[in-house]
């Protein structure tokens, strides 16, 4: 048997079985409208919620900061990687925030791998939901520390695991704030409320509530009022922001304790001048206005009543994620592949991603998608819905 037989048949399997992911190429600035594989297509798939990726301003500020700062820091930011943009993007993602400090990271992967094995030791727990994020699963993956992984959003089972665990001085509980497969919200008062009740740390993952949930899109501590009460915000410069990075928000200690003891801020070169600056841009703007966020939330809102309409299952989304859940994998990616002819671009998301048996087309909604554009992609979902038997 040759060295490279098990690859090959490892993809020949997961062809057969539907979940070899078709990995398309863009073409273009990513907009509403984006060239896909040679075509222009309806982007239904992208995590441009507030249609930043291609936004004149950002594009400005980008430009501006690579001819007054380079391409590049050259350095770790602990070395000789910190520049003042670095450190104005921090103090307005602070202020953006309404926490006491902000640190930032080269995506919200690396915020979550720097986090979760610094601040808790060998000796202590993590509690983490199971329907987490591969990077704070990743994270934990990192540490030493025992991990008690409770069912999706269950405080009852979480209570329970917190009062048998109580003895150990160094609790985190962990959690993503919006769970981007299904679109449903972490019950985060009642995790704050048992943290507080056993003196651990909460750490929630806000990569799709941020520039989407709360005032101006300040993300769901501010949704939920918890400001103050949340140890630790992580975030992510690459979804609703539109450019690339990560950061966590918090507790001045724990902020500073990252600087000195986050493993990719010290061992992995700081972000580049352009994405810097390109995030001040997006953060000015959300300061400014909530008019984007607002049109976002009027668009999830009625693609969303549209599709139910039709017959679609969009399950539990709270937010402007929308799954159509179509079971089997090879039904998602036949249907993907049809709208993709229709002019659609709207990726199938299977196993591992989601267990199998819950495949879907994940459409995510975009506050520069005009109602026409929605009306096109309703026809669509309806004429291949219909052609593959699903409505």
């Amino acid at each position: 048997m040759g060295k490279y037989d098990f690859f090959t048949t490892e993809l020949q399997n997961l062809k057969e079985q539907g979940l070899f992911n078709i990995i398309r190429t863009i073409g273009s600035a990513v907009g509403a409208w984006t060239v896909v594989d040679g075509k222009r297509v309806l982007n239904m798939c992208s995590n441009n919620y507030l249609g930043f990726a291609n936004d004149p301003r950002l594009k400005e500020a980008a430009v501006k900061a690579i001819e007054e700062y380079g391409v590049g820091p050259a350095a770790v930011r602990s070395i000789a990687g910190t520049m003042s943009l670095h450190v104005e993007l921090e103090r307005k993602l602070a202020e953006f925030k309404k926490t006491e400090d902000a640190v930032t990271f080269q995506s919200g992967f690396c915020a979550n791998l720097a986090t979760i094995p610094a601040i808790i030791g060998k000796e202590g727990v993590i509690f983490t939901d199971e329907l987490n994020h591969a990077s704070i699963i990743d994270g934990c993956r990192l540490t030493k520390a025992q991990r008690v992984i409770y069912p999706h959003r269950d405080v009852d089972f979480l209570a329970k695991a917190l009062e048998e665990h109580k003895d150990i001085p160094r609790k985190l509980i962990v959690t993503d704030g919006v769970f981007s497969m299904d679109g449903d919200l972490a019950p985060l008062p009642e995790i704050v409320e048992l943290a507080e009740k056993y003196d651990a740390l909460v750490m929630v993952d806000d990569a799709h509530g941020e520039g989407v949930l709360g005032d101006h899109g300040r993300g769901i501590v501010d949704h939920f009022g918890l400001h103050g009460r949340v140890d630790i915000e992580v975030g992510t410069l690459s979804k609703a922001f539109g450019v690339m990075g990560g950061y966590v928000a918090g507790k001045k200690e724990i902020v500073e304790y990252l600087r000195q003891r986050g493993r990719p801020f010290l061992f992995s070169s700081a972000v580049t001048p352009a994405d810097v600056a390109a995030c001040i841009a997006a953060v000015d703007i959300l300061m400014e206005t909530d008019e984007p966020v607002r049109k976002l939330w009027d668009n999830a809102r009625y693609f969303k009543e549209e599709m139910q309409k039709l017959g679609f299952d969009t399950g539990e989304s709270q937010t402007p994620i929308t799954p159509v859940m179509l079971g089997e994998a090879k039904t998602a990616w036949e249907f993907s592949k049809r709208l993709f002819d229709e002019g659609i671009f709207a990726q199938a998301i299977t196993y591992p991603t989601v267990p199998k048996g819950k495949a879907r087309i994940r459409v995510m909604i975009s506050a520069i998608h005009t109602k026409e554009d929605l009306d096109f992609a309703l026809e669509k979902f309806a004429k291949v819905g219909k052609e593959l038997g699903v409505i």
